[in-house]
């Protein structure tokens, strides 16, 4: 008698391939760890053992705000990755009590109750320390120096890519779930095309924005001093010019000046200082004038807001999405690049989790999941953005009724919040993407801008005594 055969085939492995190892890109990869078997992440860059510099990320050398949102969102893709931060230096900034803060409308109080935070450190030590945390899961694996040349598949799924490696050898990895995480400068468009997907609607708008950057050491003492910020007013119908500082990790501030077309800063070491010190209020300027630089000045203009649609085309591909600088890439002045490609990353793992990735029409899902977070942070920079002159781009670069209306009530906001501690959590709940923007328009919120300010304005920066002290006497260590 023959026995029945007992088949001892094993489940296909499933593999998931994210294009780009930045920071997006690796929070991708955390996303997706725990729904399928491994993970490899496609970067052309190669990507250093330690905090450092690579070449695929010029912005690194800049200020970047990590708010809350995307901390927090961060932490539930990568938990511990905060405590990682912090144990390499980062400092946790609590809004609006660590910050002194310039608006159109005046200096902000920094009230006690904390209402939103940042973590601040160098991009180096922020994209490290996910990366270490990513990379130490077994499941996730890198190929570095190696460039994605195009998608595999049909415009219906997208079944790999097509990569060539630094020595010209072209190979096809296939694989049953991608990631396109490879920034600014993505060619999913032109991927997608020769697919057969329609294109999707995109839209954009170029303030032709530039910043500087220089990392200065701190005066000593000055450990838990606050980020300092002054903002230009888009109501002069002069160039916008900022500038802030950050604390970050070592006893160093990194400053940041920016300018947009017309009154941009330069790469002139010797132009940095004067630059700060002729905005709405010279106090950057002040600060910096006796610090020792620790490096020349460097300049960054790829800061054109730019959004693409993906969510509105009706035949997506199965098994392919976009995240971060790849779908929505925005006015780095805001901060909030960072905290949407978290939220995003999270989306995509609570879907891709909840459905598992070979669920039909998961990935249109999850891209008009993601396109929420990205839609709060575009309205939030367009609101301002359309107002400064030379703005240039496919979305309204002048501003309409309907624009000038909503600036009219942002300003009035500002203003109230600059003398109540209220209407202030309110703002940095919407402006830290913690909370909707249609937060800003509740009864108890538009009644709080009908009364306006409860306290008088500030007419000088709210830095402390000793903070005052510290950066006019202690000068660099």
């Amino acid at each position: 008698m023959t026995r029945p055969s007992i088949s001892s085939t094993a489940p296909a492995r499933q593999r998931a391939i994210v294009i780009g190892g930045s920071l997006a890109g690796t929070l991708a990869a955390a996303a997706l760890r725990e729904v399928v078997d491994e993970v490899l992440i496609i970067e052309n860059d190669e990507l250093p053992a330690v905090p450092g510099p690579r070449k695929g990320l010029p912005q690194a050398s800049h200020a970047h705000m990590f708010w809350s949102s995307g901390v927090r969102a961060a932490e539930a893709l990568l938990p511990g990755v905060t405590d990682r931060w912090t144990a390499a230096g980062a400092n946790r900034i609590p809004i609006p009590t660590g910050m002194v803060g310039f608006t159109p409308e005046g200096w902000l109080r920094r009230w006690t109750a904390e209402t939103a935070f940042l973590i601040a450190c160098s991009r180096d030590v922020l994209d490290h320390a996910v990366r270490d945390l990513v990379l130490a899961d077994t499941r996730v694996t890198v190929r570095q120096h190696t460039r994605v040349e195009g998608l595999i598949g049909t415009a219906a799924r997208v079944t790999g890519v097509r990569t060539r490696a630094a020595d010209g050898r072209e190979t096809d990895l296939e694989a049953d779930f991608v990631v396109d995480a490879s920034g600014r400068g993505s060619r999913t468009p032109r991927y997608l095309a020769e697919l057969g997907v329609r294109p999707a609607p995109e839209r954009s708008l170029d303030l032709g924005l530039t910043y500087a950057s220089r990392v200065f050491r701190a005066p000593g003492g000055t450990a838990g001093f606050p980020m300092v910020v002054v903002q230009s007013d888009p109501r002069t119908a002069r160039p916008g010019q900022s500038a802030s500082i950050l604390p970050i990790e070592h006893g160093q501030w990194i400053v940041t000046t920016a300018g947009t077309r017309g009154g941009e800063p330069t790469a002139r070491n010797e132009d940095f200082e004067p630059f700060a010190r002729g905005l709405r209020h010279p106090v950057i300027g002040e600060i910096i004038s006796d610090l020792e630089p620790l490096t020349d000045v460097t300049v960054n203009r790829s800061t054109r807001n730019t959004r693409r649609h993906f969510e509105n085309v009706g035949n997506w591909p199965e098994r392919f999405v976009v995240l971060g600088d790849a779908l929505a890439a925005f006015n780095p002045i805001y901060g909030h690049a960072m905290s949407v490609a978290a939220q995003a990353a999270l989306v995509l793992r609570d879907l891709a989790a909840a459905d598992g990735i070979d669920a039909p029409r998961l990935a249109r899902r999850v891209q008009k999941a993601m396109a929420k977070p990205v839609a709060a942070a575009w309205d939030l920079a367009l609101g301002h953005d359309v107002f400064y002159p030379g703005a240039q781009g496919s979305a309204q670069s002048t501003p309409t009724r309907k624009d000038k209306v909503l600036s009219a009530y942002t300003y009035r906001l500002l203003s109230t919040c600059c003398g109540n501690s209220t209407m202030t959590r309110d703002f940095f709940d919407v402006t830290s993407l913690q909370a909707p923007l249609t937060t800003l328009v509740r009864p108890r919120v538009l009644l709080g801008a009908l009364r306006g300010p409860l306290r008088p304005p500030l007419t000088e920066p709210p830095l402390t005594d000793r903070e005052l002290a510290l950066v006019r006497t202690t000068g660099p260590n």
